[in-house]
């Protein structure tokens, strides 16, 4: 049996109007077959999906935007790459605030939501009960 492959951020993918995270499998014409990192379930997507990838993800700050990677990465470390005990549902704004604080501290609080952070945390936990937790991007070298 082949050695189990790791999955980055490139291939897990958020698609609107579909809770949770996607792990790419394979393309065909017009089409993605995505699996749900929560069940497991594979499923075709379409050219008419908005599809990102987590890896074009940034969040925003009080001076240049941070990706997506580094927030991750940041929360990572703040929870010993375990699942956040907050439940990101029924959490109060100011606990929301302060959990993000703690994550990313220059965060722009103008223009990032509760919602935001919410979706954040989610995330994060379905990375986590998923077993990805390098949450690195490798940058593409240029073909010389």
């Amino acid at each position: 049996m082949a050695a189990e492959e790791k999955t980055t951020l490139r291939e897990i993918l958020a698609i609107t109007g579909k809770p949770g995270l996607y792990k790419l499998v394979s393309r065909g014409n017009n089409m993605l077959i995505v699996e749900s990192l929560v069940d497991g379930k594979r499923t075709p997507t379409y050219a008419r999906d908005k599809i990102v990838a987590l890896s074009d993800v940034s969040m925003f700050t009080d001076s240049e935007d941070v990706r997506l990677c580094d927030v991750l990465t940041s929360a990572g470390k703040k929870e010993g790459l375990k699942p956040v005990a907050m439940d990101p549902k029924k959490a109060a704004n100011n606990e929301l605030h302060a959990w993000f604080d703690e994550v990313l501290p220059n965060w722009d609080r103008d223009r990032v939501y509760p919602s935001d952070i919410r979706k954040l945390i989610q995330w994060y936990n379905i990375l986590v009960n998923a077993g990805v937790t390098d949450f690195t991007i490798e940058e593409e070298t240029a073909a010389l």
